[in-house]
């Protein structure tokens, strides 16, 4: 190759070079786009504080009768509400200045709703409700209230009065046996239901009651128990706490009833039925009113309607027409069309309480201080 030759060559290559270096020059490189912020993602709202929820008991959660009973409520509150609440409890809380230090100790624990489950229990909450007006105070079975405390009760007569309907159709001897705590409205009320009960299908029966003066104590309602069988009763009732009446009846050949808890398991062959209380609808409305803002003072009486009492674990020897009784009297007690305190209804002594075809209103039920015809005996006190 001549030197003109291999001259050209390299200034071909040379001016290929510069023009690729100025195309490359002149090319505006495009900016990589810049990746997009991660999304900052907003702060979970605060989760509620649960609600702190005590319950004042005044015997022990073991007594197979009224303590155990609110007990299953207690339980049924954490199950329905699950994290939104914090529940406890204190047991065998005496009826005396116990009470307030108890009830007391817990409003200074943080808890807003406190329930106390036993008559003895209404001047202690007064007073701690006074001091503490951010706690919401339930009081069970009394009649005294306040801006923060309101109370509520199950008809337990409506279960007195379907164990009576069955007794009085079992008893052989036509004489009946109640074991009575404290002669308040509320215990009378319920032996004098469970007496009509049974005079509803036999007119001639008679009542005994042995008062013990306490809710629970199981050597006397053992005592007391034995006193009626002795006297002639075959059938028994209690309105105290433990199973003890039901046990008596069962080492002693007799029949009788389970009262605020299902309490087959104790006298499987005394066992009637059980008149069982059913706490559970009434607290997990009066929590759901504390969580939504809802809660206002008040009385609250439920029965059967609110499925609040019922006559459970009816014996299988009780008769096929008895226990279409009992179905019929609960659905009057639901629908309205039966009332168990309708007149005349007259006294021990003969005195009319209701005249014919009144039917009692609530006050007259809870001011109740007689027997009426057929209960032996005078109320102490009176």
């Amino acid at each position: 190759m001549t030197d003109l030759k291999k001259r050209s060559l390299l200034q071909v290559a040379a001016l290929s070079a510069v023009a690729a270096a100025l195309v490359g020059c002149g090319k505006k490189e495009e900016a990589t786009p810049a990746p997009a912020p991660a999304p900052v993602a907003a702060p979970a709202p605060a989760k509620p504080e649960p609600l702190k929820i005590a319950f004042a008991y005044v015997g022990p959660v073991g007594d197979g009768g009224w303590t155990f009973a609110h007990d299953n409520g207690r339980k049924a509150v954490e199950k329905e509400f699950g994290d939104k609440v914090v529940t406890s409890f204190v047991e065998k809380v005496p009826e005396s200045a116990d009470a307030e230090r108890v009830i007391r100790d817990m409003a200074g624990q943080g808890n807003k709703l406190i329930f106390g489950t036993t008559f003895g229990y209404m001047e202690p909450m007064l007073k701690v409700a006074a001091d503490t007006k951010d706690v919401k105070f339930e009081h069970a079975t009394g009649y005294k209230t306040a801006e923060n405390m309101r109370t509520y009760d199950s008809r337990t007569y409506e279960g007195a009065y379907l164990a009576g309907v069955i007794a009085g159709k079992m008893s052989k001897t036509g004489t009946l046996g109640v074991v009575g705590s404290i002669p308040i409205p509320e215990v009378i009320r319920n032996i004098n239901s469970f007496t009509l009960g049974a005079q509803s299908v036999n007119p001639k029966v008679k009542t005994k009651v042995v008062w013990i003066n306490e809710w629970f104590n199981p050597p006397k309602e053992t005592e007391a128990a034995t006193a009626l069988i002795n006297g002639g009763a075959d059938v028994l009732m209690q309105n105290t706490d433990s199973s003890a009446v039901l046990q008596t009846a069962e080492k002693m050949g007799k029949r009788a009833f389970g009262w605020d808890s299902d309490m087959t398991a104790y006298g499987p062959k005394a066992h009637l039925g059980s008149a069982a209380i059913n706490w559970g609808p009434y607290y997990i409305k009066a929590t759901r009113d504390a969580l939504e803002g809802k809660w206002a003072t008040g009385q609250h009486w439920w029965g059967v309607k609110e499925g609040a009492i019922d006559m459970v674990s009816i014996a299988a020897d009780v008769p096929e027409e008895t226990k279409a009784r009992i179905a019929e009297v609960k659905k009057g007690l639901t629908d309205g069309s039966f009332a168990i305190w309708k007149g005349p209804i007259m006294d021990n002594t003969g005195k009319e309480l209701l005249a014919k075809d009144v039917v009692a209103d609530d006050k007259f039920l809870g001011g109740l201080k007689s027997y009426v015809k057929g209960v032996e005996g005078k109320v102490p006190g009176n």
